[in-house]
């Protein structure tokens, strides 16, 4: 469509300036044939005037020869007429009888040939419609004016012939009133005037007006219902101007047969990537149904891998969750020994507590006793406080995330460490914010990272001189637990997280206990990392999000050791 649109633009443009060159060489042409006309013709005044005849039968009256000398003259020169008048403006001889006797005294041609000794050109217009041009001559003898010789010019035969090849001619005089015209209906007017003057179009005509608009240039004007070109030539004659309008009809044709041709050749050219784009859709098509028969199969194929891994992840996570019972299993293993004598300890000293106290009675001293009786049920009650410490320690986490302070946790799991620290002679440190550290956890799984981080802290300074543990509990963006310990520190801190790897002795350790923990603060959305101290030891620190307001509880000191 743009290549259609661009060539019709172009060609519009080019065949119009051929067809305005055109009209221009016309109205030439057309122009010299008028001047030639009129200079033919203002010679015949001077000839006839000076015709031994003519004079004779003015100076004589005598008219009976004269109409017929004119009309033979008439036939000889082309001329539209010859009138012969006497010095009072009667006609005396014409080439139209019927003229003869009329009195031409008041005419334009008869006043002005008297009053100029040359011949005049005048413009008259007719009674039955239209103008009358001519030239006239007084007729002088002796230095007396006998009468005038008035010669018409035969324009109306121009404008026949312009009428056959144009399709409209229009020629003005210094004024600007068409005196000629191929449009009867112009004459006498104005050219504005006369585009004016159209007849009412009907639909046909207002439609072709339209299709003949929307291709060309802004158009000149409109004749007839159709847009024309307007050219205007000038006529070397008393100011006269000479308008042609020539019709576009012969522009759109030969643009339209152009076009039809490049539309034909632009069909043919789609026609043929039509049908290999038709071709090549039906290659793909073949292929594509052969590519979906294989991804249906390898989409049945994904299926079935697919639930075979989901199969397996939730034997995954099982065999997670088993392992990691396992590890706090051992950790209580291991705690068991130090838990029984924290047990037996209690129990040994109710013994003789009660033993005392049944003597008291017998010596009838029952407030001493009551005394014991006290003694004995602050013994129960740490008794009570260590197993069900054990026992929560023991049971399974259950995802169930709950807001857990920190220094809560960790004063939990050291409370359950603090038999095996006794027997390890392990100086512990902790330093616990006066305000509350809130994160969102599962209390059971969070308390059982800390007492790894712990075990591992121990296990790191047993060959220690002075053995030292560190336990920081501290707050910013993020909530952040550091277990420090003066030990040899990690040999290799990238493989320190990975499942099965550790630097204890054989029989010592699984190699779980860190991967273990580095999934379960994972989960809870924070991380596990750890680093060496420049002065020695290592450094292992559990980063968690913050979890709603902290509220600060006076009188918790901001050390204790």
């Amino acid at each position: 469509m743009a290549l259609v649109w661009m060539t019709n633009a172009w060609l519009t443009e080019r065949f119009s300036e051929n067809t305005r060159v055109r009209a221009e060489m016309r109205a030439a042409l057309f122009t010299g044939n008028l001047i030639s006309e009129l200079q033919r013709t203002s010679v015949v005044p001077l000839l006839l005037a000076r015709d031994p005849a003519l004079i004779g039968s003015l100076q004589s009256n005598e008219f009976s020869s004269t109409s017929a000398r004119l009309i033979g003259a008439q036939k000889e020169i082309g001329a539209a007429s010859i009138t012969l008048l006497d010095s009072t403006g009667r006609t005396v001889g014409a080439t139209n009888r019927f003229e003869i006797g009329t009195n031409n005294s008041q005419q334009p041609f008869f006043v002005e040939a008297l009053r100029s000794r040359d011949s005049v050109f005048t413009v008259s217009l007719r009674d039955e419609g239209g103008f009358e041009f001519a030239y006239s001559r007084a007729v002088i003898a002796e230095g007396k004016t006998l009468g005038v010789i008035v010669v018409g010019a035969d324009l109306t035969r121009l404008e026949r012939s312009w009428a056959s090849v144009s399709d409209a001619v229009a020629v003005t005089d210094s004024e600007g009133n068409i005196i000629l015209s191929t449009e009867a209906r112009w004459r006498g007017l104005t050219l504005p005037q006369a585009l004016e003057v159209r007849s009412a179009p009907s639909a046909i005509q207002r439609a072709f007006q339209l299709t003949t608009d929307w291709s060309n240039a802004p158009v000149d004007a409109y004749l007839k219902g159709r847009a024309v070109m307007q050219t205007e030539s000038r006529i070397s004659f008393r100011g006269w101007r000479m308008t042609t309008f020539t019709a576009y009809d012969s522009v759109r044709e030969r643009v339209n047969a152009v076009l039809a041709l490049e539309i034909m050749g632009l069909a043919i050219l789609l026609a043929a990537t039509f049908y290999l784009l038709s071709h090549r859709a039906r290659a793909q098509s073949e292929a594509f149904m052969r590519e979906s028969a294989d991804l249906r199969a390898l989409n049945a194929r994904l299926t079935r891998e697919i639930a075979e891994r989901e199969r397996v992840q939730k034997e995954l996570r099982v065999a997670e969750q088993t392992v990691q019972q396992s590890s706090k299993l051992a950790a209580l293993g291991e705690m068991s020994a130090g838990v029984s004598h924290e047990l037996n300890q209690p129990l040994a000293a109710m013994k003789t507590y009660l033993a005392g106290a049944r003597l008291l009675l017998q010596r009838g001293r029952p407030e001493e006793a009551l005394a014991s009786f006290h003694r004995i049920d602050n013994l129960i009650e740490r008794m009570g406080a260590i197993t069900r410490q054990l026992k929560s320690y023991a049971r399974k986490g259950g995802e169930a995330f709950e807001p857990v302070d920190l220094r809560a946790a960790v004063s939990s799991a050291l409370t359950m460490m603090e038999p095996q620290l006794r027997e390890r002679m392990v100086r512990i440190t902790h330093k616990l914010p006066r305000r509350r550290v809130m994160v969102m956890a599962d209390r059971i799984r969070l308390e059982q990272v800390i007492i790894n981080l712990l075990r591992n802290a121990v296990d790191a300074v047993k060959n220690a001189r002075d053995p030292l543990v560190e336990i920081e509990v501290s707050e910013g963006a993020h909530a952040y637990v550091s277990v420090r310990d003066n030990g040899p520190g990690v040999s290799d801190l990238e493989k320190l997280f990975e499942p099965f790897w550790t630097t204890k002795k054989p029989g010592e350790g699984t190699g779980l206990g860190l991967a273990i923990s580095s999934g379960i603060v994972a989960d809870m959305g924070g991380r596990l990392t750890a680093h060496n101290e420049v002065t020695g030891g290592a450094v292992f620190t559990m980063e968690l999000p913050l979890h709603g307001t902290q509220g600060v509880e006076p009188g918790r000191p901001m050390a204790a050791e």
